[in-house]
């Protein structure tokens, strides 16, 4: 079974966050199988982290939704994923869906990303996009 290491270092509301990103991210699991691979991280952030984080690692000075990186050692942790809550309450209501629903897209996909997924060409994000709506549906979190 999967291991959620859970940081909140946006503000004190858990309890909010956290069944839908479990959700979610046991359902990735169950989706892509990923055995041997038990442990991902997920960290809630700020704009300001998430710009920092940005502008660090991929040098990219702007804020963004969600980061994640792969942890390519063979391991049992397939990495972290940041998650910028501001970011995904604002995207959540400029597509018109819930806020549950938002974040448990971004989790999926930096999950995907840390299971070696990306989006770089045509084929391969219809398959990681294709991938994030099966779960997506299959945890009722569907587009409104």
């Amino acid at each position: 079974m999967l291991r959620i290491n859970f940081v909140n270092q946006f503000d004190d509301r858990d309890g909010t966050y956290l069944p839908t990103i479990e959700k979610v991210l046991k359902q990735s699991y169950k989706t892509l199988r990923t055995h041997g691979r038990k442990v991902i991280s997920v960290i809630l952030v700020s704009y300001s982290e998430i710009q920092k984080i940005n502008r660090e690692y991929r040098k990219i000075d702007r804020v963004t939704d969600v980061i994640s990186f792969d942890n390519q050692d063979g391991g049992i942790e397939l990495g972290d994923v940041f998650i910028a809550v501001p970011r995904t309450q604002e995207q959540a209501e400029t597509y018109g869906h819930s806020f549950e629903r938002e974040l448990g897209f971004l989790a999926v996909h930096g999950y995907l990303h840390c299971s070696g997924y990306d989006h770089m060409t045509p084929q391969d994000e219809t398959t990681m996009f294709a991938i994030q709506e099966e779960v997506l549906q299959a945890c009722g979190l569907r587009r409104l």
